[in-house]
């Protein structure tokens, strides 16, 4: 300690002016960190390293207060106002923050310097920025200038730095009322941090933990792990398969979704005169269906000869299937949606179709349907996949075909509900957004209200997002029923895991954010615990992943959505596909070249760093977000797929009855190569990872148990140890087994 250092406390109890005061140093045989207590600003050195600068100070507040040793230190800045604590344990500095009044407090300024070799960023799975990367430079400040959302923005709450031997990274053990800016400097990339204090989250300290580690960049990752661990947050798969036991069927299972959860496919139909006579004929249900017929339907009723053509066959089907939906909607949905009565119409809806349409159509009417349906689950079964997870577009196909659903379970797959509640619409408004018609009291009383009064605008700015608290009962009125109705076996209640968070001021149950987050976790640990089953949820960030034991979303995000040429520019070759028809959509079964940047920011195997699975691997099994299958780009399937491997994460696929012919044999052959690594390793936690050459393009994870993958991402060979890994391969090593080798080749899309 030296005579300046001791000196402070006198310092400020002489209440000497600012620029007297003098960086506090605290340190141990690890490594020295100085901090200047009016404006933060932080330089730490390492045990054999540079000092390196990590922040260069926000604006200086008034000083007071000031205690100080060795490796601990209190202040408070503008009279009392805020109360500062600097710890210094092991190779961990906390600082936490109290505050007494409502304010938005600026923390860090992290210079352009202070990134070091590269930039660890959990954006999604995670990222490795380099310094002075130009692709990096030009997108980031763009996309996270106006500052991420630590909780929604970010996977976990934390970054890190690049330095070579040594790396430090900064954990927010309070990751609410976060903002985290990033801004081009010079060559490289500046961040900056914010916290807001406000009315509901006032008695909440801020703690922020610098961690010092060596080359390892998941120290930071695996550190945050700890703190959940320690905090009673962290709960593994093999505790959520006892308490959930059908959670196991998710080991080495590929996750699909399936199109076309109307009662009837086009392929349903045996004998159209037959079907069009019926349609045309006197019969009530015929007279009312017609009733809802919009007007392309009626011309081609109208036009539709004896055989009519593809076009017309599948507008009369979807017609005819549409009108069937709404008519049994009619029957229970409205400003008291009534849940008990909501599977009735459809059963007997389905009854009157199959004595209306039934000598027209496939004899055995427990196998119409297109997606989802009986002979969908034969055909996946007769391809020998033993594991999958099923997933329908909403879950009112399970109301038409709950025969497809119990066949699906025998078969040993999860067939899953989509479902939602943070969105309420006013009844009567967007009636095919089912999920989000939760009837009027829902509407009038749930809403989130903000700090200026006004309702919180729901998803595309339609409706309000909700308060779970306030929407559980309907949660569990609605999930009981489609339970009971339908048979599901697996639960995924989309957004409530994205952590996108509110502070609610509605009077009498303000709610912040840490609280809300909270309030999706239990809603989510609800379906869990109440029907023994998995629950899944979009994204899986941290601040909101308990009681979810898979996330979509997480392995590659939702990206481009302002892009005009991949949303909007039909004649873009990067448009991703119009949302028609809705048995088999273009958005997501249409194939085409991912735009730059985002085919190297979001595929690029430099850029991936496993910093998610460094946490989450054996507790949340993770795919890509349900837009992007792994058909999806023509351009990235290699990249996807063998990220996919090396990270011991399910393929994504998307199903129609029209493509399921073409697209099977891409499904079983991700499933012979997934299913067996994913069965040894599911359970297990990713221990580590490794760059194996200087253009990273050879990779290496490894698990508690001793695996290793190794992939190698480029187009020609790479030698690893005695071995040569084929050009886009990936080498298995799973503890007490023989080598394995896999190959992009093998399993190519087309």
């Amino acid at each position: 300690m030296t005579r300046l250092i001791k000196m402070l406390p006198l310092a400020a109890a002489l209440g000497l002016p600012l620029p007297v005061w003098a960086g506090l140093v605290l340190q141990n045989p690890e490594w020295k960190v100085e901090l200047e207590p009016a404006t933060l600003a932080l330089k730490v050195t390492a045990a054999g390293e540079p000092a390196r600068p990590v922040s260069d100070g926000v604006s200086a507040r008034k000083v007071s207060a000031l205690r100080q040793d060795d490796q601990s230190a209190d202040w408070q800045w503008d009279d009392g106002h805020y109360r500062w604590q600097a710890r210094l344990n092991g190779r961990d500095l906390t600082l936490t923050l109290n505050a007494d009044a409502p304010g938005k407090v600026e923390l860090l300024r992290q210079p352009g310097a202070a990134m070091g070799k590269g930039l660890l960023l959990p954006l999604a799975e995670g990222s490795y920025i380099p310094a002075g990367d130009k692709v990096w430079r030009d997108f980031l400040p763009g996309f996270a200038g106006d500052g991420l959302d630590t909780t929604e923005n970010l996977s976990l709450p934390l970054w890190g730095m690049d330095y070579g031997r040594r790396s430090l990274h900064w954990l927010l053990l309070e990751p609410f009322n976060d903002q985290l800016a990033v801004r081009a400097d010079g060559q490289n990339l500046a961040l900056s941090l914010n916290h807001e204090f406000n009315a509901l989250n006032q008695k909440r300290p801020m703690t922020l933990l610098l961690r010092l580690a060596d080359d390892n960049l998941l120290a930071g990752a695996q550190r945050y792990k700890q703190w959940l661990v320690s905090e009673g947050r962290y709960r593994t798969l093999a505790d959520k398969i006892k308490a959930q036991p059908d959670t196991a069927k998710l080991i080495g299972a590929s996750h699909v979704y399936l199109w076309g959860n109307n009662l009837l496919d086009v392929s349903d139909i045996m004998d159209w005169p037959a079907f069009l006579k019926q349609l045309r004929g006197p019969d009530p249900l015929a007279a009312r269906l017609r009733g809802r017929f919009d007007a392309e339907a009626g011309k081609a009723l109208r036009q539709a000869s004896a055989k009519p053509d593809h076009y017309q066959q599948r507008v009369l089907v979807e017609a005819v299937n549409q009108a069937l939906t709404a008519e049994a909607r009619a029957g229970w949905l409205g400003k008291k949606p009534d849940w008990e009565r909501m599977a009735a119409p459809y059963l007997r809806l389905r009854a009157l179709a199959e004595r209306l349409f039934g000598p027209a159509l496939q004899p055995d009417a427990s196998r119409w349907g297109g997606g989802l349906s009986r002979k969908t689950m034969t055909a996946l079964q007769a391809a020998g996949l033993k594991r999958l997870w099923l997933g329908a577009d909403n879950w009112e196909g399970g109301l038409w075909h709950p025969q497809a659903v119990r066949a699906g379970v025998d078969a040993g797959y999860l067939v899953t509900a989509y479902d939602s509640y943070e969105t309420a619409l006013k009844p009567g408004y967007r009636e095919d957004w089912l999920t989000a018609q939760q009837g009027e009291a829902i509407f009038r009383d749930c809403g989130v209200t903000l700090a200026n009064g006004k309702k919180k605008a729901g998803f595309q700015q339609s409706g309000y997002y909700t308060n779970p608290d306030c929407v559980r009962d309907t949660l569990k009125q609605r999930t009981r029923a489609l339970h009971a109705a339908a048979g599901f076996n697996s639960w995924f209640l989309d957004a409530y895991a994205t952590g996108m968070v509110f502070d609610d001021y509605t009077p009498g149950r303000q709610t912040g954010k840490a609280e809300m987050a909270a309030g999706y976790e239990k809603s989510m640990q609800w379906v869990a615990d109440a029907y023994r089953l998995p629950v899944g949820s979009e994204m899986g960030n941290a601040a909101t992943s308990r009681g979810i034991a898979f996330a979509h979303g997480m392995q590659v995000p939702v990206m481009g959505w302002g892009d005009a040429d991949l949303q909007k520019n039909k004649q873009s070759p990067y448009f991703l596909g119009r949302w028609y028809p809705s048995d088999q959509p273009e958005t997501f079964f249409k194939k085409v070249p991912l735009k730059q940047p985002y085919r190297d920011l979001y595929y690029g195997a430099p850029y991936r760093l496993p910093l998610y699975q460094a946490v989450f691997h054996g507790s949340v099994i993770t795919t890509n977000h349900w837009l992007y299958d792994n058909l999806k780009f023509s351009n990235a399937y290699a990249d996807n797929l063998l990220a996919q491997w090396l990270y011991n994460v399910p393929p994504l696929f998307h199903l129609s009855a029209a493509s399921l012919k073409a697209r099977l044999p891409q499904l079983q052959c991700a499933d012979r190569a997934f299913r067996p690594l994913h069965e040894r390793l599911a359970t297990q936690a990713l221990t580590g990872f490794e760059w194996l050459n200087v253009a990273h393009t050879l990779q290496q994870t490894r698990f508690a148990d001793g695996s290793r993958l190794t992939a190698n991402f480029a187009a020609e060979p790479a030698v690893h140890g005695k071995q040569t890994l084929p050009p886009q391969s990936l080498l298995a090593e799973l503890a007490g087994q023989p080598p394995r080798l896999l190959r992009v080749v093998d399993c190519a899309g087309k």
